[in-house]
């Protein structure tokens, strides 16, 4: 079948071994310990899991380039330093009452890699999270902190769209690359 967008059953099967293998490893970390016993139940366990709730198929199209992930990297590591001492800043100032606002933001990129990606690295940085993915149309509905006025906004909406940069340039396709230069739609 070409042009089909299911996995081959050896991808999908090498998949499911991958994930396999990541729940033995968690299994056995939420123990304490690696045992013989620990790794048999978390076979068991994890081979249930995936045969009672199956995974659906997250294909990857693109590739990996190193100097763009280096730059997710370090960028994600700035970002991270900078909006934790913003945040403890705001925590520790007395009778200051922050300001937040739920703002959506279309994607240029709507496939399922990269809004989970994108809200990922959205979540894990101190004043932002993220309030509701719409698959559909791409949007991701993000609460941020510390909202003074209208630019804050604005700011706030291009930082998550170079977010969303950052992921493609370091693992989306070349279709997906040619999408970022279209203008993102506002969110409904």
């Amino acid at each position: 079948m070409t042009g089909s967008s299911s996995p081959r059953p050896a991808g999908r099967r090498r998949d499911q071994l991958i994930a396999l293998g990541w729940l033995v490893v968690v299994w056995n970390l939420l123990w304490g310990h690696f045992s013989p016993a620990n790794v048999l139940t978390g076979l068991l366990v994890g081979g249930a899991v995936l045969l009672f709730f199956p995974l659906p198929p997250v294909s990857f199209g693109g590739r990996l380039r190193p100097r763009a992930l280096l730059v997710l990297a370090g960028t994600f590591v700035t970002e991270l330093v900078s909006a934790s001492i913003h945040v403890a800043a705001i925590a520790v100032r007395p009778g200051f009452r922050p300001r937040g606002a739920i703002i959506g933001v279309p994607l240029r990129v709507r496939t399922d890699l990269n809004l989970a990606l994108t809200a990922e690295l959205l979540s894990l940085v101190p004043g932002t999270l993220i309030v509701e993915v719409d698959r559909e149309a791409g949007v991701l509905y993000v609460h941020v902190l510390d909202v003074r006025s209208p630019a804050d906004l604005t700011g706030s909406r291009e930082r998550i769209l170079a977010v969303e940069e950052r992921i493609v340039r370091a693992v989306g396709s070349e279709a997906e690359l040619r999408q970022l230069t279209t203008a993102p739609t506002e969110a409904p």
